[in-house]
């Protein structure tokens, strides 16, 4: 049944999927860092926080980790680590294009996550 408050009322039963496949301490984890956390909101609207790639829809692909690692003002291997923990909470997905890995935002993840803590806690 669809709530008319809701412009995309998410199925309950999809929560506890996202359950058996992610683990929400280690969501918690990925977002109790401040650069994580800033990652993840940056992402949310990259054209206006990054300079794109040549030919590159930030929106659409996503960004580097270079791109990321300039953002930061740290070494690539912290950023790298970064993103690779957003990415293993589920928060983030990547592809990759020739010698590039691009990082976005999983918008269906962070909803489920919203979800289940309305929900849960």
């Amino acid at each position: 049944m669809k709530d008319s408050n809701y412009s995309n009322p998410i199925d309950i039963s999809e929560i506890f999927d996202i359950i058996k496949h992610m683990e929400p301490i280690e969501v918690f984890k990925a977002l109790a860092n401040e650069s994580r956390l800033q990652i993840l909101q940056w992402l949310k609207e990259p054209e206006k926080h990054f300079v794109p790639h040549e030919g590159i829809d930030m929106r659409t692909i996503g960004v580097c980790v270079s791109q990321v690692t300039e953002k930061l003002n740290m070494t690539q291997s912290t950023a790298s680590q970064y993103l690779s923990i957003l990415q293993r909470a589920g928060l983030i997905k990547t592809e990759r294009i020739g010698k590039f890995t691009y990082y976005k935002r999983d918008e269906d993840k962070i909803k489920e996550v919203a979800a289940f803590l309305n929900s849960e806690l």
